[in-house]
């Protein structure tokens, strides 16, 4: 009888371990998104001065995910256009063929007399762990080059107008072109 009660014990136990540990990835949830899978585009707003349209492909048939928000890289500088709104890790599923939409603007308005670096070209990529493709200035309106201080991107969203209005709306008061 005693190891009847034991071996109930011990079943409960392992139900309730089992019940209590973290899901495990579903075999349905999209991968992510392979790099070669992917259309990138940048180009300058026509209704926000300043502030880069940035756009996410995918041309494959199934769903897949990228990161939460672009990496955006500026020349051979160091860091990445910072989130806004602020950001938790995580992923943003594309379905097949669907497009998903940022908005990125570079230049934060500085106290300082310094002029800030200026780069000839831009690199978006959908994913940190991917290269992207890069974007040069002329292409993007900056003909003399892409000013940078304290860049900001969305997180990718469905629509380029929504995220040209986040991108505003985070950097009122705060950014000039």
């Amino acid at each position: 009888m005693r190891a009847r009660h034991i071996a109930a014990a011990a079943t409960a136990t392992l139900t309730l371990a089992v019940l209590s540990a973290p899901a495990a990835v579903s075999a349905t949830a999209p991968a992510a998104c392979g790099e070669n899978g992917l259309t990138l585009r940048a180009q300058p707003s026509d209704d926000s001065e300043g502030v880069i349209g940035l756009s996410v492909r995918n041309d494959s048939d199934r769903a897949c995910t990228v990161d939460v928000a672009p990496t955006v890289t500026y020349g051979d500088l160091d860091g990445a256009a910072q989130p806004r709104p602020a950001t938790e890790s995580g992923t943003y599923e594309l379905a097949p063929h669907a497009t998903a939409y940022a908005a990125v603007r570079s230049l934060a308005a500085t106290d300082t007399d310094d002029q800030p670096p200026t780069v000839p070209s831009l690199r978006v990529a959908a994913s940190p762990d991917q290269s992207g493709r890069g974007f040069q200035a002329m292409t993007l309106g900056a003909p003399t080059g892409i000013q940078v201080w304290e860049p900001v991107t969305t997180p990718w969203m469905a629509s380029p107008a929504r995220a040209e209005r986040v991108i505003e709306d985070q950097t009122a008061g705060w950014f000039q072109a």
